[in-house]
């Protein structure tokens, strides 16, 4: 059976410039696919190719089995969308914007209180007088309130508090209980943890790679900082596994780098010796990226930290 949400050989270019490249991929219906990568990697090209804005150089975008075209309105009312960058009237109240964005649709707003009530939402306030968390509420019940079949979500949960956040995810959960199929735009791991079941890392117009969520989590980085109660040679980390960019900064302190789920074997180590002060923090996505999907000529990093790609010329994110 095709994806519900599907690329195929999907290629943009803006003049000479590159947006995506070949790009292929296949999301299964009720399934949440989450969509990877650097700024400036291709992520926004695709979902306005998607959503039928922009279109393809060559290849194309499929939706419910059909070529997605920039007349295709009777696709786009079964598909919700949330935007990365929010545009709304300022003049207008959230109240007009639901009932416009409706009769632009032809759909009813059948989960619009429901979604009001939820996010704690006042829809009767003017644009100009809300907070970017309170505009990125608007944004997700215009893109929802139709209860569409395909949620095409970019970073959904930008400026939300984490009560709010979390309302989200269950929304959004819930919609994938009553079959709807997600495509997520998210540069927040703990966000594509939560809800996605596998996902396409994009790097430099092209799929990098495609995994489910387990797989890239096995993947992570973790930072390490220790400070020992004595000096310690460096030869005292031989041998761990997993442990990498090992960087001595006093005679009692070293920053690594742990890979995988090597964690454990790093803490045996550091067990036998007194430690004194011990860091453990996540790596960013981006350093997860850099780590494991660049090419010998994308650039290097350095310090500790990943260097950001350029971003995509003609592409606006």
């Amino acid at each position: 059976m095709a994806g519900i949400i599907e690329c195929v050989g999907l290629t943009k270019y803006y003049g000479k410039t590159r947006g995506v490249e070949g790009l292929s991929l296949e999301v299964p219906e009720g399934s949440v696919y989450g969509f990877l990568g650097p700024n400036g990697a291709g992520k926004t090209t695709t979902i306005r190719c998607l959503l039928g804005v922009l279109r393809p150089t060559a290849g194309e975008a499929r939706l419910f089995g059909q070529r997605v075209t920039l007349d295709g309105s009777t696709l786009r009312r079964r598909v919700g969308y949330v935007p990365g960058e929010i545009r709304l009237f300022e003049k207008e109240t959230g109240r007009w914007h639901i009932d416009y964005v409706a009769g632009l649709r032809g759909a009813r707003p059948v989960a619009s209180d429901d979604l009001i009530a939820r996010l704690d939402f006042d829809p009767s306030r003017r644009v100009k007088e809300l907070s970017k968390g309170n505009k990125q509420k608007l944004a997700l019940i215009l893109g929802l309130m139709h209860a569409p079949e395909v949620l095409i979500l970019d970073e959904p949960t930008s400026g939300l508090d984490p009560l709010n956040q979390e309302t989200v995810f269950s929304i959004i959960e819930e919609r994938v209980r009553d079959g709807a199929t997600v495509f997520l735009s998210s540069h927040v791991l703990s966000e594509v943890e939560r809800i996605c079941d596998r996902v396409g890392i994009i790097r430099q117009g092209r799929l990098a790679a495609e995994e489910s969520v387990r797989d890239l989590l096995d993947k992570r980085l973790r930072e390490l900082v220790v400070s020992f109660a004595e000096p310690v040679d460096a030869a005292f980390f031989d041998g761990v596994p997993g442990l990498a960019n090992l960087e001595q900064r006093s005679p009692s302190t070293f920053v690594a780098r742990v890979k995988g789920d090597h964690l454990d074997d790093v803490v045996k180590r550091l067990a036998t010796k007194r430690v004194v002060d011990l860091s453990i923090q996540h790596a960013s996505l981006e350093e997860v990226f850099m780590e494991f999907y660049r090419s010998e000529d994308s650039v290097e990093v350095t310090g500790g930290e990943a260097a950001t790609p350029g971003s995509e010329g003609g592409e606006p994110r």
